[in-house]
Parts: structure tokens; C-alpha cells; sequence
């Protein structure tokens, strides 16, 4: 029976949620080619993941369903979704090592989110100036 790893990342809004199984090295983000991603930043910071296991590049297929948020969190999802996965599908320590070593959001979900604007100011936590005169 062939190995099938469901993982899943989240970004402010974004959610990612990657299939990885066995195959020839493909990945898809929506139905889209990784190669047809554009902007290139994008394109390279989904591709950190393999860039650090460059053994496991050809033998997965990875498939990743992302919608919510903007395209950098989006990106960001995607990337956190896929270092899960293959992590989960080697079953190797030293990998989940290199990992945090390199940058702890590939591990773990970044939560941080945009703060709700409240009644009186214009964000957040700016307020209106009051005047007593």
C-alpha cells in the first residue's frame, strides 16, 4: 500500500492543506504547476522545503489545496504545509531537526493576525484626540 501523508498550514487568514504520496517529484498548488507560479519570490519561498531535502524532491508528489488570505500568506501557508508532510512521510528526526534549525515557521503556524479595528479611532489602538477647551 502506498504512503499517503495529510498535512496542513495555516498564515494570518491563509490555509494550506497538502496531500504528499508517492511519485516523480510534481507539485501543484491549486491544479497549477509550481513552475507556472508567479512571482518568482513566491515560487522560491514554497520551494524551501525541497531545497532542504533535496533526496526526497523526485520521490514525492505534492498536492496543495490554499485558499483565504493574500498571496504572500498564502505562499507562507503552503510552504509550512509541505515541510509538515514531508516530514510526516520520511519519518526522519534529522529532517524535523534542519528544519527548525533553519526557521521554525516551517514547523509551526505562524498566528499572528491583523488586529480588529475598534469604535473610536481609526485602527486598533490609535484614538481620536480629545479636546477640553
Amino acid at each position: 500500500m502506498d504512503k499517503i501523508v495529510n498535512t496542513s498550514g495555516k498564515r494570518k487568514t491563509a490555509i494550506a492543506r497538502a496531500t504528499v504520496r508517492p511519485g516523480s517529484g510534481r507539485v501543484r498548488i491549486n491544479k497549477k504547476p509550481l513552475e507556472l507560479i508567479e512571482p518568482e519570490l513566491i515560487r522560491l519561498k514554497i520551494m524551501e522545503p525541497f531545497e532542504l531535502a533535496p533526496d526526497l524532491r523526485d520521490k514525492v508528489d505534492v498536492d496543495v489545496k490554499v485558499s483565504g488570505g493574500g498571496i504572500m500568506g498564502q505562499a507562507e501557508a503552503v510552504r509550512t504545509a509541505i515541510a509538515r508532510g514531508l516530514v510526516e512521510w520520511s519519518g526522519d528526526p534529522e529532517l524535523r531537526e534542519t528544519y527548525m534549525m533553519y526557521d521554525r515557521t516551517l514547523l509551526v503556524n505562524d498566528i499572528r493576525v491583523k488586529e480588529r479595528k475598534v469604535f473610536g479611532g481609526r485602527g486598533a489602538r490609535k484614538r481620536r484626540q480629545k479636546s477640553y477647551r
